[in-house]
């Protein structure tokens, strides 16, 4: 084969080039640090690299910016529930005071002044928010727990479910002489005396003087669902000044309106006893600052009256899954976030807390009664008509205050009760706040191992090993440098050589 000079300069030139091109590849890659500068490059390591850095990005979002909210979102709750516990545990203080005969009435206003204020506290609790959403009320991340300011014109039809467990035995003193009676002329026949009934205490007081209430019983079939007894029982309301209010016939059942109570005859408790579900329907209109909304506890519509035309909004909830705010905090791994209010937070608190004020108030209208009354049998102008009036009555004042301080007792007592079973609530929520919490913490640690192996992975898929570049290169250069030496020496002679 006959080797010409235009082939020798042809690969000469190619040679050149080739060697060129490869210290300029090397020259890119210790200058960038990257193994490849395009797609084109390495096919291979780019498909890899795409791969890695979604996973990374991913685990990113979830390391960087998922688990810190979610953190801060549970951090949030806890110091609420920790702030309501220690107010339970205060209330449960003063309600053990309170179940002492040694009070005086300086000790009583002290108690009623505090429990009232921690009443107000820890459903203010419950108004803790995480960057503007409220952490207590479910998907209505937007709605305050409770009322920020009166709501005269709302009214709200709720559905409160009770069981057995839940119908309390009252205890209340009947025929109470009132400071109205120290002008009275009557004969005094009746001595107070104290009446036991069963009742059912809604959530709230001062409902619906006009609509009834509708109790629902329900009994739960093999199956596991629920079948309703019929007929339902329809209760008109009753005025707590009624004479009869607690004292129902046994076939009968009285809607105390102002209390938020149902009493129930003897006869009435022992058929809804037996129900596995007590449905009770209600309305309440009227809401003042600091009350509980109903929607974040219970089935209710709500309407306004200052805007007749709009549909009712309709609440419903489900009672048993809830409504969970889940955070994804991992690859196919989601985590519940929030505690809701009816897991946290119940109405049972505050109400128990206003029968123990309005025994208090009862004991000391009662005192301060039979101080006026033993003012005026101070004046030896009285006759003797008179005297022996107040005389009676002081008496009777006198038994009616031994009942009464025997009430306030017993609601101190269930104070006491109500506030530990609270704890006992506010305490489960913490632990599965806790547990919860525990998962991400053991979340988190794994991403952070994950970020370091994928950003590993992804530093070797692309990066360079700059030491071998910088050997590689040197050779390249001097390969280069060479190939340029040995084209200078190549087809030396010309056609001039020769002439």
């Amino acid at each position: 084969m006959r080797i010409t000079n235009k082939m020798m300069t042809n690969n000469m030139m190619s040679n050149i080039n080739r060697n060129k091109l490869h210290m300029s590849k090397l020259e890119e890659q210790y200058a960038t640090g990257k193994k490849i500068q395009k797609p084109s490059d390495d096919p291979i390591i780019t498909v890899r690299a795409l791969k890695l850095r979604t996973n990374l990005t991913e685990i990113e979002q979830y390391h960087e910016k998922n688990i810190p909210d979610a953190m801060s979102w549970m951090e949030v709750t806890e110091s609420a529930l920790d702030t309501v516990n220690d107010i339970l545990q205060q209330i449960n203080t003063y309600c053990v005071q309170g179940s002492s005969d040694t009070l005086t009435p300086k000790d009583r206003s002290f108690i009623v002044q505090n429990l009232e204020q921690m009443k107000e506290q820890i459903y203010q609790e419950g108004n803790s928010n995480y960057a503007g959403r409220y952490v207590f009320s479910g998907y209505k991340t937007d709605s305050s727990l409770t009322f920020m300011e009166n709501a005269p014109t709302l009214n709200y039809s709720i559905t409160e479910d009770f069981d057995a467990e839940q119908i309390q035995i009252l205890n209340k003193v009947n025929g109470r002489y009132l400071g109205s009676d120290i002008d009275g002329t009557s004969p005094l026949t009746d001595a107070p005396e104290l009446i036991s009934n069963y009742r059912i205490q809604l959530a709230y007081n001062n409902t619906s003087k006009t609509e009834p209430v509708v109790v629902r019983l329900y009994d739960k079939n093999p199956d596991g669902t629920m079948s309703e007894r019929l007929p339902s029982l329809t209760i008109a309301p009753i005025s707590a000044n009624d004479p009869s209010a607690y004292s129902p016939a046994a076939t009968d059942a009285h809607y105390i309106y102002e209390t938020g109570e149902i009493i129930f005859g003897e006869s009435v408790y022992n058929d809804i006893r037996t129900a596995d579900k007590i449905s009770v329907e209600y309305d309440k209109s009227g809401f003042q600052r600091g009350d509980l909304k109903p929607e974040h506890f219970f089935n209710c519509t709500m309407s306004d009256s200052l805007t007749p035309e709009k549909d009712p909004v309709i609440f419903e909830r489900d009672m048993k899954e809830g409504q969970k705010i889940q955070y994804e905090v991992n690859f196919n791994q989601k985590l519940t976030i929030n505690t809701e209010a009816k897991d946290a937070f119940s109405p049972t608190i505050g109400r128990r807390i206003e029968d123990i004020l309005n025994a208090v108030n009862d004991v000391v209208e009662t005192e301060k009664n039979i101080a006026e009354l033993e003012k005026r049998l101070s004046d030896n102008s009285l006759s003797d008509a008179d005297r022996e009036y107040y005389e009676k009555l002081k008496e009777m004042m006198n038994t009616q205050l031994g009942l009464e301080k025997e009430v306030m007792q017993q609601a101190f007592a269930k104070g006491m009760t109500v506030s530990a079973k609270e704890q006992d609530r506010v305490n489960a929520a913490v632990a599965d706040l806790g547990s919860r919490y525990v998962r991400l913490e053991l979340t988190e640690n794994r991403l952070s191992s994950q970020k370091v192996d994928f950003e590993e992975l992804l530093s070797q898929n692309e990066d360079v090993d700059l030491v071998d570049t910088i050997v590689k290169y040197n050779v390249a250069d001097t390969i280069y440098k060479s190939s340029l030496n040995a084209a200078s020496r190549v087809v030396q002679n010309t056609l001039l050589d020769f002439l």
